[in-house]
């Protein structure tokens, strides 16, 4: 049976308080700081997540790469087309002036002013008709053929061509001679999509 001392006794002892708990958990753990663990499925994200932006940025590059490289693939083709375009129109053009014949001389000259542009066009067509009258009356009849061609440069939308042109020329009446080589340096100008010639010159 408790006597009033033992309850005397009970009362005096000191109450725990919240602090204190707070104490004991934290020497039960060392005394070492708390630190709050991600859970496992947001770490899982995070990783996923990291893995997502490395793979985005290496995609990135390969298609900056690739892009770069697409775009100086087009221009060195487009470049070489257009060497082509000028060889092709400075060949032609050599072909039209060296082939005239006088059954057809004022399909064949028209055919000169079709393809020419610029000064040589105008000069040209001054002269169109006194030269159909020759051809006509000595019933000339000329054919060319290109033996060789080469550009011998090229500046913005122009190129200059050498052009090796082996020639038959035949008149009415008169023995059918030797073919003639002549080489001339023809200017090409850019009209649009196609070009056009703008200048002739005969070379030795």
């Amino acid at each position: 049976m408790a006597t009033h001392a033992d309850t005397t006794e009970r009362q005096r002892e000191p109450l725990p308080t919240v602090g204190d708990d707070h104490q004991t958990d934290a020497a039960d753990t060392g005394g070492g700081p708390i630190v709050d663990a991600k859970p496992p499925a947001l770490q899982r994200r995070s990783r996923v997540a990291r893995k997502a932006a490395a793979l985005f940025l290496i995609v990135a590059a390969v298609a900056g790469v690739a892009g770069w490289q697409g775009y100086r693939f087009y221009q060195a083709r487009a470049a070489k087309q257009q060497r082509e375009l000028y060889l092709q129109v400075a060949s032609q053009g050599a072909v039209n002036l060296t082939t005239i014949s006088y059954t057809e001389a004022d399909t064949d000259v028209q055919r000169i002013l079709d393809s020419s542009t610029g000064t040589f066009h105008d000069d040209f067509q001054q002269r169109a008709q006194p030269f159909i009258d020759v051809v006509r009356k000595v019933q000339s009849t000329s054919q060319g053929a290109v033996t060789a061609a080469a550009l011998e440069s090229e500046s913005g939308d122009q190129a200059s061509a050498l052009v090796a042109v082996s020639v038959k020329t035949s008149t009415s009446g008169a023995p059918q001679p030797e073919p003639r080589a002549w080489r001339m340096r023809i200017t090409v100008q850019k009209d649009g999509d196609s070009a056009k010639v703008s200048n002739v010159e005969f070379v030795p």
